[in-house]
């Protein structure tokens, strides 16, 4: 057959020269631009004004009970110790009502998406310090945070895999290798999300290197975009948006949002939260979760059909093949790359051996990988998303915001003080509560980052209060950053892959609410099991079996 043959033979049939098997057609800048439903639009349209009117309410109107702004000179009355220490308890200076109105703020325009990510960061960053909450150099600082440069050289080695080709040689190679009917094809996808986890800490990185290969593949088995009758186009592109962010979850550096999850918890405790305290919880448990998904979309949500379970395009395959002999034999660069990668993978699981930190560890690897000549990429090849790293620095500053205010520790005494929770509490009780609300807030927070910064600091103020030690409720609530799989706006990948128009939004609230449940649960379990056992969950608690 002839390239002028098999490309007739692999356009769609409305002839408009679309060739589906061609993966250059799926990068993310060839995807359609995706409309704003008329509710998005609307709350786009009322979100500034509305956030504006928030912030006035809190900072200068509302004056809640817990919120007590007390005179300097009522606190130099106080005729005995005690007195002083129950009016310093109610004291919350006006500087901790600007810290409320701003996270409130900032909150509405987060998720009406009024403006974007990156300005909603800045405009809170700079209100931070007109209203004397942060001082400038505190404020300013964030964008330094040791996380933020780790996720700078995280996204510094991200690119020198894709810049050699490695990512994608090895996915080609891969599905080639192992992908020989269907349901092969789907497990090959779980083991190549899981491995490239290890290595990139960006999520939509990941999406944007599996997209056109999924996609061509999809194609072969007879799934076109608009078509919407194909359950293997639906169930490839939603296990893959399931496991690029389960994925992610198995790594402390999986994300930004877990790295700034484990900066709060070390923080909170003195100390650090390991790369491998984090491997150990959680890759057995997000690798089978993994599985389940597999299982289920197979089962019960996309059972294939028999005619879907066999290639549709003829030499569709032989596409892919071709793809990969393009990349041509491995190169010294890809070599290269894949020693550095190796190399920052085995020290950041030994990082509880040797004390050198996960940001130390990609500080050198960025800087073998960009040394002239010697080195794998330049600089005008990183590709990194600066406003990515705004929104996080605004993330960070909100942080600090709340470490200096312990506006967190307040709010979650006064909550439970009105609920009539005592300090007798089971920590099964918390436990469920705070991880529920954690996974399932993910339904309505648009930002992973966001849901660490707010639900974390509440974690460990909740155990500080009842007396738990901190890692037993906030990390099992850091586990469930990673759970933004259900709806379009919940991660950067979930509304890339809803722009190829393979599944429908109940397709994919059907099934990722499914696996958000199922996510849920084994956290509970693993609690009284795996998490016990680690050290994670003390003795002498829990008790929920």
């Amino acid at each position: 057959m002839t390239k002028e043959e098999h490309s007739e033979n692999t356009t769609d049939n409305n002839n408009n020269g679309f060739d589906m098997l061609d993966m250059r057609n799926y990068r993310i800048e060839k995807l359609p631009k995706r409309e704003k439903t008329g509710f998005e639009k609307w709350m786009a349209t009322i979100g500034a004004p509305l956030a504006a009117i928030i912030f006035i309410l809190f900072a200068f109107v509302i004056d809640l009970p817990f919120l007590q702004n007390i005179d300097p000179e009522t606190l130099v009355s106080a005729t005995s110790q005690e007195q002083f220490a129950e009016i310093g308890a109610r004291a919350f200076s006006q500087s901790n009502a600007y810290m409320l109105a701003i996270f409130l703020m900032a909150i509405v325009l987060w998720i009406t998406q009024a403006l974007p990510n990156y300005q909603t960061s800045l405009i809170l960053i700079i209100l931070l310090v007109l209203t004397g909450v942060l001082p400038e150099e505190k404020a300013y600082a964030q964008l330094g945070h040791r996380v933020m440069w780790l996720n700078i050289m995280s996204f510094i080695l991200a690119s020198m895999l894709v810049a050699t080709g490695v990512a994608k040689r090895f996915a080609l190679w891969f599905i080639l290798r192992f992908g020989k009917n269907a349901g092969s094809i789907f497990i090959s996808f779980i083991i190549i999300n899981m491995i490239l986890s290890a290595f990139i800490s960006a999520t939509t990185a990941k999406a944007a290197i599996l997209l056109p290969i999924f996609m061509v593949i999809a194609a072969i088995y007879g799934a076109r975009p608009n078509d919407g009758q194909n359950n293997f186009g639906r169930s490839i592109v939603l296990q893959n948006l399931l496991n690029i962010n389960l994925g992610a979850g198995a790594f402390v550096t999986g994300s930004g949002a877990n790295l700034l999850a484990a900066a709060l918890i070390g923080g909170a405790i003195g100390g650090y939260v390991y790369f491998s305290d984090w491997l150990f919880a959680m890759f057995p448990i997000m690798l089978g979760l993994m599985f389940v998904g597999y299982i289920l979309a197979m089962k019960v949500f996309f059972p294939l059909p028999p005619d879907q379970r066999l290639p549709q395009i003829k030499g569709g395959m032989e596409r892919l093949r071709e793809e990969y002999r393009k990349l041509g034999k491995m190169d010294i660069q890809e070599v290269k790359a894949v020693i550095i990668f190796l190399a920052i993978l085995s020290l950041w699981a030994t990082d509880r051996l040797h004390g050198v930190s996960a940001t130390a560890v990609a500080f050198v690897g960025a800087i073998v990988a960009l040394l002239p000549r010697i080195g794998i990429v330049k600089w005008n090849d990183v590709d990194i998303p600066w406003h990515l790293l705004l929104f996080s620095a605004g993330a960070y500053t909100l942080g600090a915001g709340f470490a200096i205010t312990d506006l967190p520790s307040i709010s979650v005494n006064a909550f439970f003080d009105n609920i009539g929770i005592g300090e007798e509490t089971a920590f099964w009780k918390l436990y469920v509560l705070l991880t529920g609300v954690m996974v399932f807030s993910a339904l309505v927070f648009q930002s992973k980052t966001m849901r660490a910064m707010i639900f974390v600091p509440i974690a460990i103020g909740v155990a500080s209060r009842f007396g738990y030690p901190i890692v037993s409720l906030a990390l099992p609530v850091a586990f469930m950053i990673e759970h933004v799989y259900v709806l379009p706006f919940n991660s950067k990948p979930a509304a890339l892959l809803y722009e190829t128009d393979m599944y429908t939004l109940s397709q994919a609230f059907r099934f990722g609410f499914t696996m958000m449940v199922i996510g849920w649960l084994l956290n509970i379990v693993m609690g009284e099991t795996w998490f016990r056992y680690l050290g994670i969950t003390p003795d002498g608690v829990f008790g929920l079996f």
